[in-house]
């Protein structure tokens, strides 16, 4: 991995008012491990933790020592979704729009965000716990893990989690989920696309580590733009989406990283020490 990558560890903690802590963040070789903390409530998601997460967030996106993020869950599960205990004793129009407008700006941070978000997954991940997962640019899920956007059974339809799942799976089986509220294993959801890897749950931190320090060691510069233009082309047409392609890939050609990567490789050199540039 290159120098430039090997930051001090630093472990910060997002504090609220009554000195919980509902979000953790371990910063190693330039790899950020976000953590839910809330693990006696599976890590719902609170509007505390969802400003925790949405500040930690617009700071690693300033953070150029920073090439990947984790986010982990603490406990048994990953997250069950928003809290709904929260939710009934603030059953106001203003402040249930408020929540899910907020719960929104979150999930559009991630994709934003320059550097690529791994979902570390064990336990379950429901409703907006599962809606993560599918926001995140990669997910690596243990064998026992298990999904679902089960609002339905709530008589509460997942419509912000569809989001992100209709755009992760195929449409049949995207509906079938928000349709019944069941739960689909590990094997399921690698078959249907919203997870890259299934592993035991003893391998679950070596193969996250493996994967988030393989994007790690690649051009940041280059790893930015492509992350965005994947978003972006999915929502345009065909003729747009090479237009835009063939933009981007003219602004990343002129980055200094794209000249010294290809310099390098012609001249059968090692890969430069990437510098974003």
């Amino acid at each position: 991995m290159p120098t430039s990558m090997q930051a001090p560890t630093t472990d910060l903690r997002i504090s609220t008012t009554d000195g919980a802590t509902p979000l953790s963040r371990l910063d190693d070789g330039g790899i950020a491990t976000l953590t839910l903390n809330r693990p006696d409530k599976f890590n719902a998601l609170s509007m505390v933790l969802l400003d925790a997460l949405e500040r930690e967030l617009d700071a690693i996106a300033a953070d150029r020592s920073i090439r990947a993020v984790v986010l982990a869950g603490a406990g048994k599960a990953f997250c069950t979704g928003h809290d709904l205990k929260e939710m009934r004793e603030n059953p106001g129009r203003q402040a249930i729009e408020a929540l899910f407008r907020r719960c929104g700006r979150v999930m559009l941070a991630i994709t934003r965000l320059p550097q690529p978000v791994i979902a570390r997954v064990h336990g379950v991940a429901t409703a907006a716990g599962c809606q993560l997962v599918a926001t995140c640019d990669l997910a690596v899920a243990a064998e026992e893990a298990r999904f679902a956007v089960s609002g339905v059974n709530l008589g509460l339809f997942c419509s912000t989690p569809m989001v992100a799942l209709s755009r992760n799976m195929p449409r049949k089986q995207a509906m079938e989920m928000l349709l019944t509220g069941s739960f689909i294993d590990a094997a399921t959801a690698l078959r249907y696309g919203l997870v890259n890897r299934v592993v035991p749950r003893d391998a679950l931190d070596g193969a996250v580590t493996e994967l988030a320090a393989a994007v790690a060691s690649k051009s940041p510069a280059a790893v930015a733009l492509g992350k965005a233009l994947f978003a972006k082309q999915l929502e345009i047409d065909l003729e747009s989406a090479y237009e835009l392609a063939a933009q981007t890939m003219t602004e990343n050609m002129l980055t200094q990283d794209a000249q010294d990567g290809i310099d390098c490789f012609l001249a059968r050199k090692p890969m430069p020490d990437w510098q974003g540039r």
